[in-house]
């Protein structure tokens, strides 16, 4: 019986350490859901005039608009499409009729019409609010040849442009060409209910050969 002791307790220790970690994901996955249906209730609302001072936080995704007219300040953020292929994201700055400099992100122009003029001036933009900050370490700075930049940087763009730290996101076609590219979840993994089922079948598998090694032991006794 003494040989049984520690392989039953390091059966029962795993089992419950995978099952728990099973357990957890699924949680980790009730919450994803919560936080992406809260997101898109706020990316679908109606829109307001762009607060005065918008908060990252508390205004992330809400919808607003602005009116003005682009001032033909312009940077291009290698991008592509599926179906299409590479181009560029395109984002332009907006002067508001009441003085602001917003940076708007209008969406997708195709590598073969990145080159055109932007000649749409007057604009009324709908979108919704973000800071998007998409680069990481591995991300380059800007191409000082091309000016192209590889990720957006709501702040390093402001800083260069002169506009406050603050993108809209069009959700409808501002001109020129540019396909919009709207907020959406889609990039946002919810990938816990897989790793929830990976879990339980180490959890299952663990118990099999916990209860084989059981009867090894106890038929190398017998």
């Amino acid at each position: 019986m003494r040989r049984l002791i520690f392989p039953i307790l390091l059966g029962v220790v795993g089992l419950a350490v995978l099952c728990s970690l099973g357990v957890w994901q699924v949680q980790r996955m009730h919450w994803k859901n919560a936080l992406l249906a809260d997101i898109n209730a706020r990316i679908v609302g109606d829109a307001v005039a762009v607060p005065a001072q918008p908060d990252p936080e508390v205004d992330r995704y809400r919808p607003v608009f602005a009116e003005g007219r682009f001032t033909g300040e312009t940077l291009y953020v290698l991008s592509g499409q599926k179906d299409v292929g590479a181009g560029v994201r395109v984002v332009s700055v907006l002067q508001t009729t009441d003085g602001r400099r917003l940076l708007i992100d209008r969406g997708f122009l195709a590598e073969d019409q990145k080159a055109k003029p932007l000649t749409v001036t007057d604009a009324r933009i709908t979108g919704n609010l973000m800071w998007p900050q998409d680069a990481d370490a591995y991300t380059p700075p800007p191409d000082p040849k091309t000016g192209m930049w590889f990720a957006r940087d709501a702040v390093a763009m402001a800083a260069l442009l002169k506009t406050e730290p603050t993108f809209i996101v069009a959700r409808e076609p501002t001109g020129d060409g540019i396909e919009a590219m709207p907020v959406d979840t889609s990039a946002i993994p919810n990938d816990h209910w897989g790793y929830a089922i990976t879990w339980f079948l180490l959890a299952a598998v663990w118990a099999v050969m916990t209860v084989a090694l059981l009867w090894r032991i106890r038929r190398q006794q017998a």
